[in-house]
């Protein structure tokens, strides 16, 4: 009975944070479902150290968090070059082809935000000096 306890906890739990999906094809049906602009991060999360910052300091924020699971569908398009952190060839294959169609010039850390029809909103950087409630106000100017 506990273990059922405890994985019922954890699947309350992590609805509650800020959802990062699995592929962007549920980014796009979640964004389409709920009316919610895509938040798309192209990172380097094993080599970028600005990604590493960036994602410590502003992802992984409780304000960040909070903000984006009522108002954003995130996708993070991950480039990891460890042989440990290698992604599966079909996630890997998809984000090469959203790079070449959203950040062909290959930056990183880079924020892409777009509507539910992959129109492109704004794009961003990150700056070490930003708070997250001054790039979640960054966000929404691309929004509105």
């Amino acid at each position: 009975m506990k273990p059922l306890l405890l994985i019922a906890f954890l699947l309350i739990y992590g609805t509650l944070q800020a959802q990062w999906q699995q592929s962007f094809d549920d980014a796009l049906e979640l964004a389409n479902t709920n009316e919610k602009p895509i938040v798309l991060v192209f990172s380097g999360s094993d080599w970028c150290a600005p990604c590493i910052r960036f994602k410590r300091n502003i992802l992984d924020s409780q304000d960040f968090k909070n903000y984006a699971k009522s108002n954003f569908v995130l996708y993070n398009a991950d480039f990891p070059r460890k042989k440990k952190n290698k992604l599966p060839l079909e996630l890997s294959n998809s984000n090469k082809s959203l790079a070449e169609q959203f950040n062909p010039k290959g930056h990183f850390p880079l924020v892409v935000v777009l509507d539910k029809e992959k129109s492109v909103l704004g794009k961003t950087g990150f700056n070490k000096k930003s708070t997250p409630m001054e790039f979640i106000s960054l966000l929404n100017s691309f929004v509105k």
